[in-house]
This record gives structure tokens, C-alpha cells and sequence, in this order.
């Protein structure tokens, strides 16, 4: 299914779907992130190694810190400076996170979202969204439903038929406790 309907395509999520939407800057592949079976279908249908992790992002963090350790007032101030943005976090785990989104690491990637119609999809569908480029490892991300549809027909469950929101970067990836830049950042 190919929808401007937030409400349709937050159907197929809790559903147990796998969906492609529009982010900051190109289109995801992504489901809810508490559903092993359905991340593991994003992982297959990326064919991404599950060691590496997956970005988890949301409309409130608040639906998510059950899976993220407490942070000294500075550190949690660091990324709730950039949110909502394209602005991807490592935040230490807590032992409640599920292993298939942290991978083979001791912290979870979390971003709040600035694009309208993803945040719509977090609280329509009353979850988070796994976040992960919507192409094959190591192949260029789709950046509309068209290259969705021509990559992944048959595929997935459902596309969110709405334009990104204009950054011409994936997110940038950040550790909020040492401040180490992992993507993107001031020299990039």
C-alpha cells in the first residue's frame, strides 16, 4: 500500500508491518521497534548485519526511555538541544533495550524526529519507528516513494507517500557521553 494516510500506514505498523516513510533527508525502512519478528525483517530486507544496530526514532523520547539509561542533566541537555532535528544520539542502553536494536553495542541510536509526517506516524501508531536507510547495504538510499516502490516492490507492507524534509545529509550520529562524532558533524 502507497499512502498519504498517516492513519493507514500507522495501521500496518501496529499491525506488525514493515513500512518505508520520508525522514530528514531520505526515505526509511522501518517498523516498531519492541517487534523482533518485523526488525528482523527490516534487517533481512536491508540485508544489513544485525551486529551493526538499528536507529530507533520518535515524536517523545518519553515513549522510548524505558530502553535508555539515566544521563547526568548536561549530557541528556546535548541531545535534547538538537531535537527534534536530524540528529542521531548513542545513548547507553538499559538492560530492558532490546538486543536486535542495540546489535552487538552497549548503546541504542535515538533521534526525535523533526519531519511532520513521521512524527504524525509516531503517535498515530503509538510507537517509535526503527529507522534505517531504505536500500541495500551499500547502496544509495531511496529519497522518494518511486525509488521505494522500484527497490523493494512486494517487499513491505506499506510506503508513507510524502517528501522528505530537504536536508541533503542522512543524520548526523553523535555519542552523547563522550561527544565523539560518528557521522557527519563539524568536519564533515
Amino acid at each position: 500500500m502507497v499512502s498519504t494516510d498517516v492513519g493507514a500506514i500507522a495501521r500496518i505498523v501496529r499491525a506488525g508491518g514493515v513500512i518505508a516513510y520520508p525522514t530528514e533527508a531520505v526515505f526509511g525502512l522501518g517498523c516498531r521497534p519492541a517487534d523482533t519478528a518485523a526488525c528482523e525483517r527490516v534487517l533481512a530486507i536491508k540485508g544489513r548485519d544485525a551486529g551493526k544496530g538499528l536507529i530507533v526514532i520518535t515524536d517523545d523520547l518519553a515513549r522510548i526511555a524505558h530502553w535508555l539509561e539515566p544521563l547526568p542533566q548536561a549530557q541528556q541537555a546535548r541531545a535534547e538541544a538538537t531535537w527534534p532535528g536530524p540528529h542521531t544520539w548513542l545513548w547507553p542502553a538499559h538492560a530492558s533495550c532490546p538486543p536486535w536494536l542495540r546489535g552487538a553495542h552497549t548503546r541504542l541510536a535515538v533521534r526525535v524526529t523533526a519531519h511532520a509526517g513521521v512524527r504524525a506516524l509516531c503517535a498515530a501508531s503509538d510507537s517509535a519507528l526503527v529507522s534505517t536507510s531504505a536500500n541495500r547495504s551499500g547502496e544509495p538510499p531511496c529519497r522518494d516513494s518511486a525509488d521505494v516502490r522500484a527497490r523493494f516492490d512486494g517487499q513491505i507492507d506499506g510506503i508513507l507517500d510524502l517528501p522528505c524534509g530537504g536536508a541533503s545529509e542522512p543524520s548526523s550520529i553523535r555519542d552523547i557521553v563522550t561527544g565523539a562524532w560518528l557521522r557527519g558533524g563539524p568536519t564533515a
